[in-house]
């Protein structure tokens, strides 16, 4: 390459040759970094490489800081769970939601038990209708495999 753009601070922006930009970042003991490689001709900057490394790796890092992981939690219930057990991991499903986690409930059904799918439908609804002060389905049941599974994600608190 010839000749490059150069812009950035205490430097006129505008075509120089090659040599004649690296002099100039020479000049101020800096380091010529080139931008924009696909430009024509290519984008250069004279700054200080290591202290933009630095810089841009604390703002990755801020940015990481400030989003928050999603955490999934399981409830497995069977096509004939009792009620006692269906109690016992709505309470579950409630402390999990209360704690901003998204719920992943799903029937499993064992061997021939697939006859049962209209009663592991009907358990999943219900543990959405009894959840829903705390959480809001965000895919209503559907059936996988031998497993019927159902999302449901924590309300927002206001």
């Amino acid at each position: 390459m010839p000749e490059v753009r150069l812009v950035g601070e205490n430097v006129e922006t505008g075509v120089y040759k090659t040599s004649e930009a690296l002099r100039l970042a020479d000049e101020f003991e800096l380091d010529l970094v080139e931008i924009s490689p696909n430009a024509e001709p290519p984008v250069c900057k004279i700054m200080d490489y290591k202290k933009f490394l630095y810089e841009q790796k604390r703002r990755e890092k801020e940015l990481k800081a400030k989003s928050t992981q999603i955490v999934i939690k399981e409830i497995r219930f069977g096509p004939q769970t009792d009620e006692h057990d269906y109690e016992f991991k709505r309470k579950n499903a409630e402390k999990f939601l209360k704690d901003g986690a998204k719920l992943k409930a799903f029937v499993f059904f064992k061997g021939r038990s697939i006859i049962y799918k209209e009663q592991g439908q009907i358990l999943l609804l219900r543990l959405a209708q009894d959840l829903e002060e705390v959480g809001k389905v965000e895919a209503m049941p559907v059936l996988e495999g031998k497993r019927m599974i159902m999302f449901i994600s924590p309300k927002k608190k206001k």
